[in-house]
């Protein structure tokens, strides 16, 4: 090829480190093995990172996956234990408990949903809850794991599982892997961004000690403060805040109780004006409580957050600010946006590291040249938006269909009005029990049903197929799927000797 007429991108900047930054080298220098492309991470190890997104979704195993790395060497490195769900306790009113798992629900007959035959048995009187059909929430209620069937014998079998981690581990882990693969990394703070003249795209880094370090594409993974695609290239950031009224957190790690096993599923507390994290790890435990500063102050947080810890505090909490939203345009000119510097979500249902696993995904989809086509960067913009507000409305969903009743935070997340496009959702669930499917979806169907049984949340009607079936016939045929659970259960070790058993060390 004539050099003087090869276009390719060269060379990429990531901005920043930590988990975002680091997922990103990794995947780019694995993606372009073989090609002349450097990768380039620029970070400073003066400043430290968030590190909330501790708790993941089984989209992070899918994408270590693909670097080759295994989830036995991933768990032994981030200290990590298995993920089968999110408990939800005291969202629906004091004393209510539901699990969002990771897997399906019964099993369809006829192309027929299964939750059409639970809510039919419902309206007889049968008081079975939603999880019974569940592998992967009843394994995680009674404490146990255990890898899912490679050849699942039937529907019943199938679940999947994600990993609590800790995150700065994953984050040097990913480190160690790209720059083995010839990623260079620079340690120095950036002192500024230098665009060109002519067309306003970044030229180059401005380090604190007078480097400069020049690229062809940008990646910003610097944080909540957007430090080139925010502060250098003004995009603006869409305030979600209407919807999600909650805007800080408390965060601290506590030391794991002698004897205490680590539960297999995120614990979820709803509190005052917002709710209360707990994430067991194999070394110690992350504890957080998010809430609206505008219904709580910080005394009032802490004194909610610090006597329900999962064990003695190994620190004094940090305060964390947010403002959940995005980015207008998370591509400008030659910098794309990954992570926090996109946009943030409460991480409420784990959705931090998955967004921005998608967004990597998307760039090497995507990947320009140093033409930088404008069909390119608005394909980019519009899934990464859409994906941003489907996710934001599953969250916004667990605000609006909370049932407590004790405090004018609960009160008014259940009077606000939600997004067009999450009110068609629930109307259609409320009419038929049916969901409505939108591109770029990041929670399926079962996710979407786990939540509205959960709030108990039950459609006006239902498929008329179901009543086709005999009575003691569909009686017969969920006491069987429930008994193939409680079966299975049965079987998979405790959580705590899956641990042993994958690596002794992990449970040392």
């Amino acid at each position: 090829m004539d050099p003087t007429s090869d276009n390719r991108i060269r060379s990429v900047v990531i901005v920043g480190g930590g988990t975002a930054g680091w997922m990103t080298a990794a995947a780019l220098t694995q993606h372009f093995r073989g090609t002349p492309l450097t990768i380039t991470v620029v970070e400073s190890s003066e400043i430290g990172t968030i590190g909330v997104g501790e708790a993941t979704i089984p989209t992070i195993r899918r994408f270590y996956g693909q670097l080759g790395l295994r989830d036995e060497d991933v768990m032994r490195a981030t200290q990590a234990t298995c993920k089968l769900g999110i408990r939800f306790i005291d969202w629906s009113g004091p004393g209510t408990d539901f699990i969002h798992p990771f897997g399906l629900y019964g099993q369809d007959v006829k192309g027929v949903g299964f939750h059409h035959f639970w809510l039919r048995q419902r309206r007889t009187g049968d008081a079975t809850p939603l999880d019974a059909y569940s592998l992967g929430a009843q394994m995680a209620l009674a404490g146990k794991f255990d890898h899912p069937s490679r050849n699942p014998p039937s529907p019943m079998s199938v679940f999947d599982w994600a990993l609590h981690l800790d995150a700065g581990l994953f984050a040097q882990h990913l480190r160690a892997y790209a720059q083995a693969g010839g990623c260079r990394r620079i340690d120095a703070r950036i002192a500024g961004v230098e665009l060109k003249p002519k067309d306003g795209f970044v030229r180059a880094l401005k380090l604190a000690d007078g480097r400069e370090v020049e690229g062809d594409l940008f990646v910003d993974c610097s944080g909540f403060g957007g430090l080139v695609i925010g502060q250098a290239l003004s995009v603006a950031y869409e305030d979600w805040s209407r919807w999600l009224p909650c805007d800080a957190a408390f965060a601290v790690q506590s030391r794991n109780r002698p004897g205490d096993a680590p539960a297999p599923y995120t614990r979820v507390t709803a509190r005052s004006a917002g709710w209360q994290w707990g994430i067991p790890l194999q070394h110690r435990a992350g504890n957080g409580l998010v809430f609206s500063s505008a219904y709580l102050g910080d005394e009032a947080a802490l004194a909610e957050l610090t006597p329900n810890l999962m064990g003695e505090p190994l620190s004094e909490p940090r305060r964390i600010a947010f403002r959940p939203g995005r980015r207008a345009r998370a591509w400008e000119r030659n910098c794309v946006s990954i992570g926090l510097s996109a946009g943030f979500l409460e991480p409420l249902e784990s959705t931090s590291i998955a967004l921005i696993e998608t967004a990597i995904e998307r760039l090497k989809a995507l990947f320009p040249d140093r033409g930088f086509a404008a069909p390119i960067i608005d394909e980019f913009n519009d899934q990464s938006a859409r994906e941003m507000e489907r996710v934001r409305d599953f969250i916004i969903l667990h605000y609006k269909l909370n049932r407590r009743d004790d405090t004018d935070f609960w009160r008014d997340c259940r009077a606000m009005d939600v997004p067009d496009t999450l009110a068609r959702k629930i109307d259609l669930w409320r009419a038929r029990g049916a969901f409505v499917r939108y591109r770029w979806e990041m929670f399926h169907p079962a996710s979407w049903l786990a939540l509205y049984a959960g709030f108990d949340l039950f459609p006006k009607a239902t498929d008329p197929v179901v009543d086709a079936f005999d009575a003691a016939d569909l009686d017969r045929s969920l006491r069987e799927m429930r008994e193939a659970v409680t079966q299975a259960v049965a079987r998979a070790p405790d959580h705590a000797d899956f641990l042993a058993r994958l690596d002794p060390t992990l449970a040392a």
